[in-house]
C-alpha cells in the first residue's frame, strides 16, 4: 500500500509502499483495514455572534448573541433556531448541545440564541429578540451558508413557548422590531417541546398548592407579563392582568399563515402541565394548521428522555418534511 510523503523545502513527493517496507519484519502482525463510509459532515462552531443590541434595565445597548453550528457543505442548507428554556428568568444558549449537534449532523445550520428574560425584561421583548435572530440569519444567509427560505425553530419549556409564539405569528409583522426589518421573521416549521401556552393555567393537572403558587405575584410567568411593580410594572399575579396574559398566549395569534407545528410533552412532567401543549394543539387543529402532538411516556420536564434516538428521529423527520422535501 503506497502513501505520498513530502521531503524538503521544495515539497518533492515520493510514494512509499508501507507494506513492502515492512513485509520482511520478523513476527509482523497485520493491521486491520477499516472501510468507512462518509455520512456525517464536519461541523464548525461559530461562537458569540451578535445578532442585535437592545436596551435592558440599566444598559442602553446589550449584545444578544447566538452560537452557530455550521455543517460543511458546498450548497446552502436549511437553518433551525434553537430557543433554550429557563423558566422565563434565564436563557443559557449553551443548553441543548446533543439536540443541536444531532440536527447539525443531519444537515441543518443550527443557531442557539440568548434572549432577554424577566425581571429585567418582560413580554414581548424576549419574543422580539427571537424574531430578530430569525431576521439576522436571513439577512446574513450567504455568510453562514443558509437558504433563507428554509428556516425552522425549536425550543423547550419557556423556549418551547417562544417557539410557539414565533410559529403562530409567522407570516405577519407582529412583534417585528429592531434591525433587518427588510426581511420577515416567518418560519416554515416549529417544534414545541413541553412548552407553555396559557400562562394563567400552568398549574393545571397539579395540586391546589401548586396552582396557588402559580397565581402568586412571585411566579415567573407573572414577572414575564407584569414586570416588577417597583420598576413600573403591575402588582399581582398572572390573573391580575388578564389582557396581558391573553396577549402573551400563542393561541391568540393563530391564523392561516401560522407555521406547521410538532408538539411533544412528557407524561411525568411536574413543572409544566402536559395539558399546556394540548391546549395549543387543539387550537391549531381547529384552525386547520398542520400539527401533531406526542405524549412521551415516562418523560419529565427535560432530562435524558429528550436526547434519545426515537425522539430525535421524530423531530428530524418533521423538519425534513418541511425544510428539505
Amino acid at each position: 500500500m503506497q502513501y505520498p510523503i513530502w521531503i524538503g523545502s521544495n515539497a518533492m513527493a515520493m510514494n512509499v509502499d508501507v507494506d513492502s517496507a515492512t513485509k520482511d519484519m520478523p513476527g509482523k502482525v497485520e493491521s486491520t483495514v477499516l472501510s468507512v463510509p462518509v455520512k456525517t459532515p464536519m461541523i464548525n462552531q461559530i461562537s458569540d455572534v451578535v445578532y442585535e443590541q437592545v436596551p435592558m434595565r440599566g444598559y442602553p445597548n446589550v449584545a444578544m448573541k447566538m452560537d452557530i453550528l455550521q455543517p460543511k457543505s458546498d450548497t446552502k442548507q436549511p437553518a433551525i433556531v434553537y430557543v433554550t428554556g429557563g423558566g422565563f428568568i434565564n436563557a443559557n444558549k449553551d443548553n441543548g448541545i446533543q439536540l443541536r449537534m444531532h440536527l447539525a449532523e443531519t444537515g441543518y445550520v443550527v443557531a442557539s440564541i440568548q434572549y432577554r428574560v424577566a425581571p429585567t425584561a418582560r413580554f414581548p421583548e424576549p419574543l422580539e429578540d427571537v424574531k430578530a435572530s430569525i431576521r439576522y440569519l436571513k439577512t446574513y444567509a450567504d455568510q453562514f451558508g443558509i437558504d433563507p427560505e428554509r428556516i425552522g425553530i425549536i425550543g423547550g419549556s419557556a423556549g418551547g413557548y417562544l417557539t410557539a409564539m414565533a410559529a403562530t405569528t409567522s407570516g405577519t409583522t407582529t412583534f417585528d422590531k429592531g434591525d433587518n426589518l427588510q426581511v420577515g421573521s416567518d418560519v416554515k416549521a416549529a417544534v414545541d417541546l413541553y412548552g407553555l401556552s396559557d400562562l394563567t393555567r400552568i398549574g393545571d393537572d397539579y395540586s391546589e398548592s401548586v396552582k396557588k403558587a402559580h397565581q402568586s405575584p412571585g411566579a415567573t410567568e407573572a414577572l414575564w407579563v407584569n414586570g416588577s411593580a417597583v420598576f413600573g410594572g403591575q402588582d399581582g399575579g398572572i390573573l391580575a392582568n388578564p389582557e396581558g396574559a391573553k396577549k402573551a398566549n400563542p393561541i391568540t395569534y393563530i391564523s392561516k399563515t401560522s407555521a406547521p407545528m410538532l408538539l411533544m410533552h412528557g407524561t411525568k412532567d411536574t413543572v409544566v402541565s402536559p395539558s399546556q401543549t394540548d391546549l395549543l394543539f387543539q387550537a391549531l387543529q381547529k384552525h386547520n394548521i398542520p400539527s401533531k402532538r406526542y405524549l412521551v411516556e415516562g418523560a419529565a420536564h427535560g432530562g435524558v428522555y429528550w436526547n434519545q434516538k426515537e425522539i430525535l428521529d421524530i423531530i428530524t423527520a418533521f423538519f425534513d418534511s418541511y425544510l428539505k422535501n
